[in-house]
Formats: C-alpha cells, sequence, structure tokens
C-alpha cells in the first residue's frame, strides 16, 4: 500500500489480517504547475454506439460504462496506472480472515437531485442486481466476488434480501464473503456495484434514465439523451469532490462510422475518436503523438452458439479455430498493435505467465491440416460445405475482420460464412436470445485477474453468450478462486485455458489496445490497461 499518494497497487495477495485504509488527499483532475485553462471545459467523445441503456444493471459493454463511470460512483476507483483509490469508501477494514469487509462512506454524500446518500442505497442496489427479476447481465458479478447467498439468490432458492451485504448505520456498509477472495477490492470498482436511488426508481420505474428523471452520484448527470444524436452529461454540483474537477461539460457522440468518427475529429468537433485499423498508418504519420496507443486486457472473440448444430459438435468449433490466420489479422488487417490470440485472456493477466495451446505452435500448413480432418470427421467437406452466418454489429472494422475471417474460411477449408451486420442494441438482443450461429464479442476485463476473463465461460454466468457448461472447467475456477496461493492459482488457471483450448466455445481472434485520437490540448488522459476513462479525471488546455 502506497498511503502518502493515496494509491493501493493492486495487489492480490497481502495477507488476511486486519488491514485498513484510511482517507488522504483527494485524486481529480491533476493540471500540471503553469498550465492555462480553456474557459470553455467542454470534452466530446466519441462512444462509438448508441448505448443500450443508463441503468447500470441494465448494461453489459463499454458502450454504457464508458458513461456511466461518469454518471455514478461506487465505493472504490482506479487511476489511470490501475492503482485502486477511495470512491465513495472513506476507508475498509477486513477481518475473520477476509470473509468480512467493513466500508466506512465518506461524510455528506448526495445524490446529484441533493438527496443524501447511505450505506442503505448501496444494500438497496446490490439486491437489485442480483434480483432474478432485473435479469442483469452482470446478476453473477456477485457470484464470482463470493457474495454470501449469492449463488443460491441467483437459483431463486433465496431471496435477495438475504444477501451477504448490510447497513449497520447510515454510513457503514459490511460485505460477507462464502470465503476470502484475493480479487474481492478490484472487483468492487466495476460500473454495477455504484449505488442507486430507491425513491427515484419507484417513482419513475424504467423511465427513471430518461433526462429529468435521471438520479446518479458521479462526477457528471444526465442533462440531455437525443437517442443516435448526443448524450450530454453536465457538472453535479453535488458530486463529493466537485472542487477538483475541471471538465464542466461532457458531450458523447453515438458514431458508428471510424472513418466518419475521424473526419469531424479533423473538422473540431470530436476531441477524441476511435481510429480505423485502415487509417492507422496514414494517422500516425499526419497527427503523430494524437494517435495514442495504450495497453488493453480484453480480447477479441467470435462466440459460437453451442446449443445449436453444428456449433454443439467440438470438431467443427475447433475446426474453425485451426482454420483462421490470427497473425494475419492480427498484424495485416488491423496493424496498431494487437496480439494474435490462442488464449482466452492476456498471457499476462494479473502478472501470470500462461501458455497458449500446443497448436499456436504448430506450423500453418500443420493447423490446416487438422482442421480440414476435423471438419471431414464432422461430415463436411467438398461436397456438403460447411455453411452458417456470422453475425456482427455494424463498425467498419469488425466488418473488415469478418471479411477477412470468411475468406480465410473459405480459402483454407472451404467453408461458406454468410455476413450479416446489426446495430449495436439489435445485436445484443440476438445474442442474449441465442438467435445466431457464430456472433463477434469481446471482453475487456473487468479487474487484472485471470478470473476477470475466464469466469464468463462458467456454467449459467450471465455473460456465458455461447452457454458453454463443463463442469471440469467450473471445478477448476472455483478451486482458483479459493485458492490464496499466486503459483496455484496459476496452475489452475492454466488447466483453465487448456479445458477451454480443448473445448473452443469461442474463437478468441485477437488481444486488442487502446487506440484514440486525442486532441493535444486533452491534459489528464490515461486510459490503463483496462480502459477506464473518467472525464472528471481530464482537462482542456488554452488552445
Amino acid at each position: 500500500m502506497e498511503g502518502n499518494d493515496m494509491k493501493i497497487k493492486y495487489n492480490l495477495f497481502f495477507g488476511f489480517g486486519v488491514f485498513m485504509f484510511s482517507l488522504g488527499a483527494p485524486l481529480a483532475a491533476e493540471v500540471p504547475p503553469g498550465v492555462s485553462l480553456a474557459a470553455a471545459q467542454t470534452l466530446t467523445r466519441n462512444n462509438g454506439s448508441e448505448p443500450a441503456s443508463l441503468d447500470p444493471h441494465r448494461s453489459e459493454s463499454d458502450v454504457e460504462f464508458n458513461i456511466l463511470r461518469d454518471f455514478f460512483e461506487g465505493l472504490l476507483t482506479l487511476d489511470g496506472e490501475g492503482h485502486l483509490r477511495p470512491g465513495l469508501a472513506a476507508r475498509w477494514q477486513h477481518s475473520e480472515a477476509g470473509r468480512v469487509w467493513t466500508f466506512s462512506l465518506r461524510p455528506d454524500l448526495r445524490w446529484s437531485n441533493g438527496e443524501a446518500l447511505t450505506a442503505q442505497d448501496l444494500v438497496f442496489s446490490w439486491r437489485r442486481l442480483i434480483d432474478p427479476a432485473t435479469a442483469s447481465p452482470y446478476a453473477t458479478f456477485l457470484v464470482n466476488m463470493g457474495i454470501k447467498n449469492a449463488a443460491a439468490i441467483q437459483e431463486g432458492a433465496l431471496p435477495p434480501s438475504a444477501l451477504g451485504v448490510a447497513a449497520p448505520d447510515a454510513r457503514t456498509l459490511r460485505v460477507t464473503l462464502d470465503q476470502p477472495l484475493s480479487t474481492f477490492l478490484p472487483m468492487m470498482v466495476h460500473p454495477t456495484l455504484v449505488p442507486l436511488n430507491p425513491r427515484v426508481l419507484a417513482r419513475y420505474g424504467d423511465k427513471w434514465t430518461q433526462p429529468g428523471h435521471f438520479v446518479g452520484n458521479g462526477a457528471y448527470t444526465l442533462k440531455q439523451w437525443v437517442i443516435n444524436e448526443r448524450l450530454v452529461g453536465e457538472r453535479n454540483p453535488h458530486y463529493w469532490d466537485d472542487a477538483h474537477t475541471v471538465i464542466h461539460q461532457v458531450v458523447y457522440l453515438p458514431i458508428v462510422s471510424e472513418t466518419a468518427g475521424v473526419n469531424r475529429y479533423r473538422a473540431g468537433e470530436l476531441d477524441m475518436t476511435p481510429l480505423p485499423s485502415a487509417l492507422f498508418a496514414s494517422l500516425k504519420q499526419s497527427l503523430g503523438e494524437q494517435v495514442q496507443i495504450f495497453p488493453k486486457l480484453g480480447t477479441y472473440y467470435y462466440h459460437f452458439n453451442t446449443r445449436r448444430a453444428p456449433f454443439d459438435d467440438v470438431r467443427v468449433r475447433q475446426a474453425l479455430n485451426l482454420g483462421l490466420d490470427k497473425e494475419i489479422i492480427a498484424q495485416k488487417v488491423l496493424g496498431q498493435g494487437q496480439r494474435p490470440a490462442w488464449l482466452f485472456g492476456s498471457d499476462d493477466i494479473g502478472g501470470m505467465a500462461l501458455r497458449a495451446p500446443d497448436y499456436a505452435r504448430w506450423p500453418r500448413e500443420t493447423r490446416l491440416a487438422r482442421a480440414k480432418a476435423l471438419l471431414a470427421e464432422a461430415g463436411f467437406g467438398p461436397g456438403n460445405p460447411l455453411r452458417f452466418t456470422l453475425l456482427y454489429n455494424t463498425s467498419e472494422g469488425h466488418q473488415r475482420i469478418a471479411i477477412a475471417a470468411a475468406s480465410m474460411w473459405k480459402k483454407n477449408l472451404g467453408v461458406e460464412a454468410t455476413l450479416n451486420n446489426q446495430e449495436w442494441k439489435s445485436m445484443l438482443d440476438t445474442m442474449r436470445s441465442g438467435h445466431f450461429d457464430v456472433v463477434r464479442n469481446a471482453w475487456v476485463a473487468d479487474y487484472d485477474d485471470p478470473a476477470a476473463m475466464l469466469n464468463t465461460f462458467r456454467s449459467g454466468d450471465s455473460n456465458n453468450t455461447p452457454q458453454y457448461s463443463n463442469p471440469r472447467f467450473d471445478a477448476v475456477l472455483a478451486q482458483a478462486s479459493a485458492s490464496q496461493d499466486p503459483a496455484a492459482r496459476q496452475r489452475l488457471f492454466q488447466q483453465a485455458e487448456a479445458l477451454l483450448a480443448e473445448d473452443v466455445p469461442t474463437i478468441p481472434l485477437y488481444h486488442y489496445v487502446s487506440v484514440r485520437l486525442v486532441k493535444p490540448y486533452v491534459g489528464g488522459y490515461q486510459p490503463g490497461n483496462m480502459d477506464y476513462l473518467y472525464s472528471k479525471d481530464m482537462y482542456i488546455r488554452a488552445h
């Protein structure tokens, strides 16, 4: 723990005695001495798509989380270097060998409407998250955290009121776990664990996220939301650290076309935007340091519908995985620093050195020969080619990758993949209903640990899009969750990766990097390896 600058380096294995962290000076936008600020402190961000919801419990991707991190705050947050830092919590401690955690809230916390925010608002939120009636995509996150009774509640065996979270008083939250969990604190950063205002939800129901009804507790609150045009957040004067916030207004534009985003960036209408891989080299040459590249703990996937033929046949899944030239996709189709993926998480996530499966090191010809043999065993070949539809959400980048993948499958294996694109919200509905053959998706780690990636493949996990189920895999992850030994956890995560590499419920294509155009006058831009961007930590220089 580095107490002087209020940063705690993410360290899984601190030992379970009594641990306490106390509040120091706040961390927010840090403007260097001598920097002149612009009179208009408005930050305009390309969000890439229209958010499906602003309800933290009905959100499941960075399209929503990019905004929710500005509009809400949980007990803990992250800085740009991946250090934990206090959010609503002023201090915390644990006892009973790490099974019981007690968080003391800051004094005088307020909602954006001025009402007092209490620990009971966190209890209300977490119970709502786990309630099967909410049907949250992140319902099992509390199960993965090991919170007492979460699994039984999710299965309908106990009511949400039985969840191991309580508020002894207005400023104290007590969380009880089934067993000590080494990743508990880093998991607390997730946007689904923020408090919600029960009175606002009771009054407005599902319409509580609309302008005029919305109430949050973050540095910004909702001012305007014009569907498919813009969403505007304005500074929240009731935020506990508003005095250290510099940006007054944040505008999020749902620009699906990366090329259109670049054009609007060049026209001065955007301060930051993703950039298409096709323009990367030319933009890097012409705009130089405005092209910002950071490591990112995430993997780009093609999920199989393992409940639908022929993808219920592991041989078909293995063949399609082996039949892709992932090096070409990562290095030629993209070429921004992405790495070909054979692991489902990153090889260095959580500081662990995980090994890719043996077939990742086979010569290309060997992989393709094995893929053809597997398809033949499954009954597919020149006289009966495998045909399926590959679904992706509308994006120039996803389209380029899908075209490349379909071409490789056709050339290498004689497989015919029909491409289909849908807008983000529509694709989410299609994924949830299971009406797909193969679908593009991705996962960015919610915390720096292999479990953040691998838990999504547990049987019954609310983010298990391929509907994969393997009791051996579940057992290995359960052992890893219970272990406090770093070496043992690495061995167990290696076993889990090996099982996924054999069963292939999903094709990992490449490991992400964060690539954006960022105006030189934007200060405080530091996304870290999980690409967490808090607008309150940034500022606009005079220009």
